[in-house]
């Protein structure tokens, strides 16, 4: 593998992404939505204001398992198939480069404009936050923040695997959808409904570990469960072991996340 060409691919795909002002859009999403949260989560119990570091972050673990996967997943969906479509890719192929070091560039030309706009627009609200926030909140803070990019690393990677076996990208994009849908909304209901099925009689042995299958759900268990304050509102005490609340752990599975998807892509981008 010739590591230029893969860099040389991946700066391509990120000046795009900045020329057209995508990084800036995304960040400026990113800081509204998250200074309205740390400043109005609490509005529904009466209070608004910043309240403390804990309930921020539970309450902009919300709004991440929304955002970033949609924006990840239609920001790489058309990273394959919308080249095939354009009819750049046999030019690309043309090139003295391989198609695993075509499809590395792409994932990390837009790795890193989702991560710019992701470390920005989050960025942006610590330093607005600083004067409020002790060195130990600020460090769960920069834990949030570097989660937040793994997960959108981790539905980046479903995308680009999505558009390698999409034949158009009409198709890529239902498929993106799909997924958005499948691991942010439909998953957690079918975990729910098969304890409801099962009686609860498999909830401590077989469910925490089904969390693991879905990224937004590995997302949410690294953040809240760190928390003690939060992992007590949020019951999750007595359902996940101790375990998985290794942020270590947790971290290993969201790159398993990042990598597996690639990998099959890469597979299937060989082969065909």
């Amino acid at each position: 593998m010739e590591l230029h060409q893969v860099l040389t691919i991946a700066g391509k795909e990120c000046r795009d992404r900045i020329r057209n002002r995508w990084v800036l859009s995304v960040a400026v999403v990113f800081t509204v939505f998250a200074l309205a949260i740390a400043y109005f989560g609490g509005a529904q119990q009466g209070t608004v204001g910043f309240r403390s570091i804990e309930f921020t972050i539970a309450s902009l673990v919300s709004l991440v398992i929304y955002l970033i996967p949609l924006i990840a997943l239609l920001l790489g969906f058309d990273a394959i198939v919308g080249e095939r479509e354009r009819g750049s890719l046999d030019l690309l192929l043309a090139l003295p480069i391989t198609r695993f070091e075509l499809l590395l560039g792409k994932f990390l030309g837009l790795a890193a404009a989702l991560t710019a706009s992701t470390v920005a627009g989050f960025g942006l609200v610590a330093v607005v936050l600083a004067t409020q926030i002790s060195a130990g909140a600020l460090y769960h803070y920069i834990g949030f923040m570097l989660s937040s990019v793994l997960l959108g690393l981790a539905f980046l990677s479903l995308a680009v695997m999505l558009s390698v076996f999409a034949a158009d990208r009409t198709r890529a994009s239902g498929l993106a959808i799909a997924a958005w849908f499948f691991f942010v909304l439909v998953f957690d209901l079918l975990v729910l409904g098969a304890l409801v099925v099962t009686g609860g009689r498999y909830s401590g042995e077989v469910f925490p570990y089904l969390l693991l299958l879905n990224p937004a759900d590995v997302f949410r268990v690294l953040n809240i469960f760190s928390l003690d304050d939060v992992r007590t509102l949020y019951g999750l005490a007595s359902i996940v072991p101790p375990a998985l609340g290794n942020p270590a752990l947790m971290g290993a599975v969201m790159l398993a996340w990042i990598v597996t998807p690639l990998g099959i892509a890469s597979w299937r981008f060989r082969s065909s």
